[in-house]
């Protein structure tokens, strides 16, 4: 079940004081991304505790946690700073990174190159999931389950 979308304010106005400073860096970051791009099309979807960036798929969450703000993106490559927060997941041939932000500072040029990069994602060729399936979104996570 999909959750109520929010405004930004309302997300804002919900959430600690310490996630406005970053949610609004990587915000403001992403959309000067968005604006130097022809064909742009940046979605900010604000929800309950987390807002997700997408252009085409989702790329990139900021997600509330009670000390940090976890800033989770989807790169074509495996990064392996020590600045990760959690292992990086990979899904094929996208690995899903997590930076646990306590401080704006963090979010750095490098930090910035990131994000720029994960907004790119749709310049690089990907095997569809759908298989071409125009009803199947491609950015819908399959599990295949063992039989019970």
């Amino acid at each position: 079940m999909c959750q109520p979308g929010l405004t930004v304010e309302g997300f804002l106005e919900a959430s600690p004081d310490f996630v406005g400073p970053v949610f609004q860096r990587v915000h403001d970051h992403l959309v000067t991304v968005d604006r130097q791009h022809d064909d742009g099309e940046l979605i900010v979807d604000p929800l309950s505790g987390k807002v997700l960036f997408k252009n085409g798929p989702t790329f990139c969450i900021v997600d509330v946690k009670k000390k940090w703000v976890a800033v989770g993106f989807v790169l074509r490559r495996r990064l392996d700073p020590s600045r990760l927060s959690r292992k990086v997941v990979d899904s094929g041939n996208k690995f899903f990174h997590v930076v646990n932000v306590d401080d704006v500072a963090m979010i750095d040029e490098e930090f910035e190159e990131w994000l720029t990069e994960a907004y790119f994602h749709v310049d690089e060729p990907v095997e569809s999931v759908s298989g071409g399936d125009p009803m199947v979104p491609d950015d819908v996570d399959i599990v295949i389950a063992p039989p019970p």
